[in-house]
Parts: C-alpha cells; structure tokens; sequence
C-alpha cells in the first residue's frame, strides 16, 4: 500500500483527513511537535483500520526540518503517494492587537512549512503517479479580515500557491487541490469565537472535523482544486470570491468589528 504524509496529523482538521486517507488504505506518516498526542493518534488510527502508521515527532516551522523529512522518508523507502499540509494556527487577537514576533509566527507557520514540504517530497510523489497535494487554507483567504488580517493574508497566500503550483505540476501526474473550509468546531473556543464573530450564520456554517475530512480526501482524489465543505459555506464562499475586495474588507471591518 502507498503512503499518505499529514503535517499536523495529529489533531483537529489535519486528524480528520487522516482517518479519512486510513478508511481509503492508505498507510500513513503523520507529523506534530505533541509526541503523546502523535501516539494517541496512532494507536486509535491503527485499532480502527487495517493500516499502518509512522509517526514523527518534528516542529516543521523550523527551517531545516522539512530536509529532515525527506531524508526520514528516505531510509524508510517510503511510497509516498498523498501529501497533506494541515500545520497551521488561527487566534482571535492579530496584528496590531499582539506582538510583530507572534504577527510573523503566525505567517510563517501559516505558509512556510507547506512551501518546505512539497519541494523536499516532489521526488517521493513524481514516483508515485498519480499523486496529490493537499494544502489546507481557510475561506478567511478569500477576503481581507481586518480582525484576522494576517491569518487571511496567509491563507489567501495559500490558496494563490496552490493555484499556480497545479499547472505547474499537471505535466507530472501530481494533482493539486486546497481545502478551504469555513467553520470547523474542533475545540469549544473555536466556537466561542465564530458565533461572537458570525451569530447565528456561523452555527449553520460550521461543518463537523469528520465530514471536512470525508470531503476534502475525496475531492482531492477526483481532483479538485477548491474544497469548500458543506451547502452553505460553499455558496458563502462563491458570494465572497465574487465581492469586491474593498468591500469586502469594509464589511468584515464593520460588522466584524462590532461582535
């Protein structure tokens, strides 16, 4: 069987596709900095599904740690064909609200380890054709948030990277999709914050980690390149991407700003 490569594996979102890549069976690396949260992960993936699973402990913000990778999968000889980045960090304060050092974590993170991975693994996948990129966004990254300026610059970097790389990987049997799901209540404060931010129309958005998984595996094996779970994120999602963008950003700002 081939191998699936999740960063941020572990919890949340990048779990969830996780699972959804085991049912589908594929054998699966998956990567966080939390090791017991890695080996929980395993043994609850392996228990419910006949796969196997690799684990490695790594904080792939840092710069030499996607070389790591590769050299990891390596020695293992491993069969990679799907690769998943699911390493990133949201919050409810941004910008002028924290520090410069925690504004440029949260870009780095956001974007860096993604651009890492992909050009330290494209050897593992062009052997492997058909192969698939799965980069995880946010429907943030259709619009200039101004309480979330630099997390929807990032996602919205995100999803113009994965724009341009499908074309320029097409001729190589790779395919490459990005998720961008609205609501996903994977923690309670998550919840917290998009119905103090969004009301009632957050609530209806939201989507379960589960079916964001189903979803995202799925349309990525039959090649899309935009993933937006669930009926109504998706037709928020078209309305936004058809908005003009300093519309946009005087909406977020007037009517976000006043939650």
């Amino acid at each position: 069987m081939h191998y699936a490569l999740v960063s941020g594996g572990s919890k949340g979102i990048g779990y969830a596709i996780a699972t959804a890549l085991a049912k589908r069976q594929f054998n699966l690396v998956l990567i966080a900095r939390d090791k017991e949260a890695l080996e929980t992960a395993k043994t609850q993936l392996e228990r419910e599904h006949p796969v196997g699973v690799e684990i490695l402990s790594l904080d792939v913000s840092l710069e030499h740690s996607a070389e790591t990778v590769k050299n990891w999968c390596t020695e293992k000889k491993l069969s990679l064909k799907f690769l998943c980045n699911a390493t990133g960090i949201g919050g409810e304060e941004d910008y002028l609200s924290v520090g410069l050092a925690d504004s440029m974590y949260m870009f780095r993170l956001n974007t860096e380890p993604a651009m890492s991975l992909i050009f330290n693994l494209l050897p593992f996948l062009q052997k492997n054709t058909p192969a698939y990129i799965l980069n995880v966004s946010s429907m943030a990254g259709f619009a200039p948030i101004p309480i979330k300026n630099i997390y929807s610059a990032a996602k919205s970097a995100t999803i113009f990277f994965s724009y341009s790389l499908r074309y320029q990987l097409k001729k190589d049997g790779i395919s490459v999709s990005c998720l961008c799901p609205g609501p996903v209540f994977t923690k309670p404060g998550i919840e917290e914050a998009t119905v103090k931010q969004l009301g009632w129309l957050g609530k209806q958005m939201a989507v379960h980690p589960a079916e964001v998984g189903e979803i995202a595996v799925q349309k990525t094996l039959d090649g899309k390149m935009i993933i937006v779970p669930g009926t109504l994120a998706s037709l928020m999602s078209i309305v936004i991407r058809l908005l003009p963008k300093r519309l946009l950003g005087w909406m977020y700002h007037r009517f976000g700003s006043e939650k």
